[in-house]
Parts: C-alpha cells; structure tokens; sequence
C-alpha cells in the first residue's frame, strides 16, 4: 500500500486516523485520549456525556426532577456540559500536550449551541476541533472562532456544503479545519440522505467526494483535507484516493472500527454481538424522532417498531370515498371512517391482541397492545429535549415548547434508549447504533478468535492499511 502520511490536523500533526464521534456515552476521554496518544486524532462526543460524582464515579441514571419539560431540559444542558467538560479534562490527560482531541456534536441535539459553547468556556484550551453535523450547523463555525479551535462540518453532499459556505463559513475561512463527508447509505447512527436519494441505491462516494473537492477548491479550499467517513475499514480499499488529485488532501474517519476496543465502555453482549454480525444485520430505518434515516442493527427493538408501523391504516373523518367502516378510536368523541379491507385488519389485530389503536401526525392509526400504549405515552410525557425538534414527544426548544403537531407513537425516545443501550448489556430491546460494515468483524483475521484490540492496537493495524 502507499504510505500513509501525516497531516496537519487542527495546528497538530497526526496519522489521517480519526476517531468517528459516538453519543451518548460511547466515545469518551478514555477513547479519544488513547487514540490521540496512539497518533491519530482523538473524538469525543458532547452529546449527553456522562456525569460524574465528586469520587469520579459515573452518575448512572442522569436524574430529572423538573416538572415540566422545559426545567428538564434545562437539566439536561446542565448535565451535557458537566460530563463534557469531565471526558475532555479525561482525554487531555491520556493524550498528552502533543495529542489532537476534537469533539463531536449534533446540531440538532436539544441545546446544542448552549451546550457546545459551555463545554468549550469549560474547557479552554484542552479542544483542538469541533465535528458536527445532524443538520445544517451553520453557526458552529462563529462558535469556533470565538474559542480559537478548528471545525470540521459533517455533509454528505457537495450541495449541503455549498450552502453552509455561502451562508456563513466564508467568513470563517482560516477556522475551517477539514470537511467531513459522511457516506449517507453505509455510515452508523444518523444519516445524511436527500429526499431525492434512494435509501435503497447506494451510490459510490468517489465521484460524490470529487464533486465536493471541485466545489471547495471554487472556494480555494483545495488544500483543506476532506475526512472520508462511512464504509471505512481497511485504508487498503481506499488506496486509489491516496495522493489523488481529484481526491487532494483526505484522511478516514473509524466509527464502527472503533467500538470494538479495550478501552471501548460499551458491553461485552455489545462487542460480542459485533464479532457475530452478518452482511444485512444493520437495517437502514427511519423511525428516528429526529426525521433522519438512520442505520442500527436489526434486533427485537427494530423489528418491534417495524410491526408498529405495519399495523397501520389511513383514516378520515367522514365518509369520503371507500372510507365508509366507522370506527371509534377511545371511549369518547366522534369515530373516524375506515375502508372496509381496513377494518378487517383491524379486527385481525385485535384478536391478536393489538386492541389500542394510536393517532400519528399523517392521519393514520396504529394499533398496540394497551400495555404498549401505556408504556409510549408515559415516555413521551417524560420528555426532557434532548432534541431540537422531536416527532415522537412534540418537544420544541422553540418558546411554546411544542412543534404544533401531534406526538407520533410510531417513533421512539431516543435519549432514553441510548443511555439504555450506554450503560447496560441489553442489545436486544435497545437501539443499538451501527455502520454497515460491521459485519466484516466476523471477517477480519485481525479479530480472529474473538480478538479485540487496545486503542494503539487498533490505530497500528489501521496505519499498516489493514
């Protein structure tokens, strides 16, 4: 393989090996501090970092004792900014003065400004970089300057970047430390598809990361790296993009790669589930509050809210057309109208079991068991923002608190399956986030007979292009 050379990463010379940002909890100042040591570029996530107590223990579960969503969210704020601070004084003492640590955030996280710039007052000096994306994060680059660090914007488009440069990151040119383009159909978590994309069409990322130098380089930006993110395992497959000048300066960015490690925090059922995945196990879904696609692997959580789904039907209010089957959705107030191969379904779920039905935002209903019915309302009362918009709870950090529609019982809370997932060995009814890659760890001799490697382990073997 060709040699893999250094770069100049946020005013700091690294390996092009960067560690993908994983909230909540998963990429910590433990990961990224060692990652930074081992001579790539350490990532932390911001998103909802653990708290700890005045021994140093993680403060598991994140207690919430406002009453009303807006005093919860202002407690998560509190508590992100807390554990951020906490993993970035963690990964400075394992980096070292000499280690890059960059930090991930989502812009459409709950509070992301407030949260990223208390993390960064915080943490004067010990952030080099700041990645974001979840969003259009136009103002990260404002956020940067005014703290002296770089940032490094998530797209998957040549588009989306045009219109954050032509809106703001112009006049933030010095500040822009590389661009990361995230593949929207491989990448983990959340992904970054067009409505005018098929999920179901992978396309190659080469001639869409092209496109994306030729538009910087119309910026002068010809000599800011692009970080390749999404579908990254060995750098020996991407070997034609090294010293390409279509390409210019790139490095890779490893999030799947990355959480089976010592030092990783998330269980041995997690890790062991990763060395057994097989190609098709990660379900690219969109049952996300936050409206984006996103990948996970495909367990009794997913399958849980496919079915969901599939126990759906369309409604009006009144007879129009084949809608003519009343139907009384509750004990109270006026029934809808179903067709009549609906209601038929209808009754066959309900034999089943499936007796309560729901209302979603698009005019359909969805049918639960009552206990299942019980268990969706109570999250969603439960809502504590954690989201800039929420389709599941309807939370808004908006000054009504609210997105003006109703709450969709087809989605799920995400802050609270996350920190399920985080700090328990529940990998079936949790969301369990992953790249679609992940099913080469059954394949890879590297993690022959269950090997899982340190940090630098991991860091070496990737330097080597395997």
């Amino acid at each position: 393989m060709k040699a893999l050379n250094s770069l100049i990463i946020s005013g700091h010379e690294a390996l092009p090996i960067i560690e993908g940002g994983k909230g909540v909890s998963i990429s910590t100042g433990i990961t990224s501090g060692a990652w930074a040591a081992a001579g790539g570029v350490g990532t932390f996530s911001g998103v909802n970092a653990d708290s700890y107590d005045a021994d140093g223990n993680i403060i598991i579960p994140q207690v919430y004792r406002g009453k009303t969503r807006k005093e919860r969210h202002q407690e998560l704020i509190h508590f992100a900014i807390k554990g951020g601070i906490a993993q970035a004084q963690r990964a400075r003492d394992l980096a070292g003065d000499k280690g890059c640590i960059h930090m991930n955030v989502l812009w459409e996280m709950g509070g992301c400004e407030q949260i990223l710039t208390g993390i960064l007052e915080g943490a004067k000096g010990l952030i080099h970089g700041v990645t974001c994306g979840a969003g259009m994060p136009y103002r990260v680059a404002e956020i940067a300057a005014r703290f002296g660090i770089f940032y490094y914007p998530i797209v998957s488009s040549a588009r989306a970047f045009r219109a954050l440069w032509l809106r703001a990151y112009n006049k933030y040119r010095s500040g822009l430390g590389g661009v990361v383009y995230e593949d929207p159909w491989l990448a983990g978590g959340h992904n970054g598809l067009s409505n005018s994309e098929d999920p179901e069409r992978p396309q190659d990322p080469m001639p869409r990361v092209m496109a994306l130098r030729s538009q910087m380089a119309e910026y002068g930006l010809q000599d800011v790296p692009i970080i390749m993110a999404g579908g990254v395992w060995w750098i020996s497959d991407w070997e034609h993009w090294l010293d390409n000048k279509d390409i210019g300066p790139i490095a890779f960015q490893f999030g799947t790669r990355a959480l089976l490690t010592k030092e990783s925090p998330i269980s041995d059922a997690w890790k062991k589930l990763l060395l057994t995945l097989k190609k098709g196990d990660v379900f690219l879904n969109r049952f996300s509050p936050t409206g984006f696609y996103s990948s996970a692997v495909n367990n009794a959580f997913i399958r849980e809210l496919r079915e969901r789904s599939e126990r759906q039907v369309a409604y009006t209010h009144e007879v129009v057309g084949a809608h003519t089957e009343s139907f009384q959705v509750g004990i109270v107030g006026n029934p809808v109208f179903l067709t009549a191969p609906d209601t038929a379904r209808v009754k066959a779920w309900q034999a089943q079991g499936f007796t309560k039905a729901m209302r979603t935002p698009s005019s359909t209903l969805i049918f639960v068991t009552p206990e299942k019915a019980q268990e969706i309302v109570h999250v969603q009362s439960s809502c504590m923002g954690c989201l800039s918009a929420c389709h599941f709870s309807n939370w808004s950090q908006n000054e009504k608190g609210t997105t003006g529609r109703m709450p969709d019982p087809r989605s799920f809370c995400i802050q609270k399956t996350l920190q399920a997932v985080s700090h328990s060995d529940d990998i079936e009814n949790t969301l369990v986030f992953s790249g679609h890659n992940a099913y080469r760890f059954s394949e890879d001799p590297f993690y022959a007979n269950g090997f899982i490697p340190t940090v630098k382990e991991l860091v070496d073997r990737i330097a080597t292009g395997y």
